[in-house]
């Protein structure tokens, strides 16, 4: 079965996915989309996903998107690789209720602090003109605008409410992990992928102030523990062409 996995860097949207397919050792064409060059919103892009974001699956021609319905396609497509679900109604559950609160409550407040202090210098590094002609060609109205935001900056409100909101995701998280040695249960699932992808691999880069270290201790060896995982080091090892000072945020613009 043909697999073609249209993706970014290896952080946050595009790793999500790119997790599942290594973890499963599922064979698959890698086309790298360069979210800098804006070809996400290029014609030929757009033919393949009107919403003009990335990843994207082409599986045979039938085009997946959003990142945990691709990880949950690939589960329900390719049931004899290993899962990376529980399995079980009590344990899809658990997995899922993980999986709703970080893409809730974790994953654009994470963005939004990368989109101020790093998609924001790329914005404000195009001229107006320029900038103008790219953002007509975004498909989607909140990216749009999003890209505007970040052009003049996120109010010190909304980062600061960000914050908060990645500050309880760390408790729930570190609590969770008292009891569980993954966030679903005893078993490596969609849900660690999730949280990894998205806040777990960069949150003592990004927020140095919440000394992540000292108050989740439990998170740290978590993370340590998804790193080493083969298929995850292959995931991170795809495709990254990031200037080397944009690599801890730019994986949220998409």
């Amino acid at each position: 079965m043909a697999l073609r996995y249209y993706h970014a860097e290896p952080v946050a949207n595009s790793l999500k996915s790119m997790i599942p397919l290594k973890e499963k050792g599922l064979d698959f064409e890698s086309v790298y989309v360069d979210l800098h060059k804006f070809e996400q919103h290029q014609p030929w892009f757009v033919a393949i996903n009107p919403e003009g974001q990335v990843p994207v699956l082409d599986h045979n021609g039938t085009i997946i998107t959003h990142t945990s319905v691709i990880n949950e396609y690939l589960e329900d497509a390719f049931p004899d690789a290993p899962p990376l679900r529980p399995n079980t109604p009590e344990g899809n559950a658990r997995m899922r209720y993980w999986n709703k609160f970080i893409d809730e409550h974790v994953m654009n407040f994470v963005s939004m602090h990368g989109w101020h202090r790093m998609v924001g210098v790329i914005a404000r590094g195009i001229d107006t003109g320029e900038f103008d002609q790219l953002v007509e060609r975004i498909p989607l109205h909140e990216q749009r605008e999003k890209w505007k935001t970040a052009r003049s900056g996120f109010s010190e409100a909304d980062l600061a409410n960000a914050t908060r909101k990645i500050e309880v995701a760390v408790d729930k998280v570190e609590t969770q992990l008292a009891a569980n040695q993954w966030l679903a249960g005893e078993r490596f699932t969609l849900a660690d992928i999730n949280f990894y992808s998205h806040c777990g691999m960069m949150v003592e880069r990004m927020f140095p102030d919440l000394e992540i270290a000292t108050h989740a201790p439990r998170l740290v060896d978590w993370r340590d523990r998804v790193t080493a995982r083969p298929g995850v080091a292959a995931a991170l090892g795809m495709p990254d062409h990031t200037a080397p000072g944009l690599r801890t945020w730019t994986g949220h613009a998409r």
